[in-house]
């Protein structure tokens, strides 16, 4: 099978259902920056095996194909949409953050991303996480969609978050605090 189908050349694409649409909508914008998001996951996965969570990024990895394949369905009397049913996957973040942050020091500040190159690659995530949120926000506004995605990706930017500052603390580095001008 080819990877170039032609079918694009005229700026629509088909969903996973079939239907046809323009790569300008609002659905695509949503599965394009799930797949930046998934892309830079993987980025900070490459860049750095001493991460303890690398099993857990490629587990988040998973879920956002199953996410994307959900986003990819239009039609909805589909069983394709029902890809994502259940809150496992959002009780497990919500496990995985607790274990984080027992390790970590309590925080009493804003902290300014940064620290390191894994520190900052999973802020970056965090911040692509939260856009994504903000435009499945904006397309079940219009549509509805199975609001498990937003909670799960809401989850998975304090996730992000977490992780970012363990990176840091794990790498002996002090985390930069935000002070404010007064």
């Amino acid at each position: 099978m080819k990877i170039y189908t032609k079918t694009g050349d005229q700026g629509m694409t088909s969903l996973y259902d079939g239907i046809r649409i323009s790569k300008s909508e609002l659905r695509m914008e949503c599965i394009g920056t799930l797949d930046e998001l998934n892309s830079w996951i993987g980025l900070l996965l490459a860049n750095n095996n001493q991460i303890k969570q690398s099993e857990e990024l490629e587990r988040i990895q998973n879920e956002l194909f199953h996410i994307g394949a959900q986003l990819a369905v239009k039609k909805v009397d589909s069983n394709k949409e029902k890809i994502i049913e259940s809150n496992n996957e959002i009780l497990w973040l919500e496990e995985c953050i607790d274990l984080i942050e027992k390790e970590l020091p309590t925080m009493t500040h804003f902290i300014l991303p940064g620290g390191n190159t894994e520190s900052s690659q999973a802020h970056i995530a965090r911040c692509v996480c939260r856009k994504i949120e903000r435009y499945v926000v904006m397309l079940h506004s219009y549509e509805p969609i199975n609001e498990t995605i937003l909670k799960y990706l809401n989850r998975l930017s304090d996730y992000l978050f977490v992780l970012s500052r363990k990176i840091v603390f794990d790498s002996g580095i002090e985390e930069k605090k935000w002070h404010s001008k007064k």
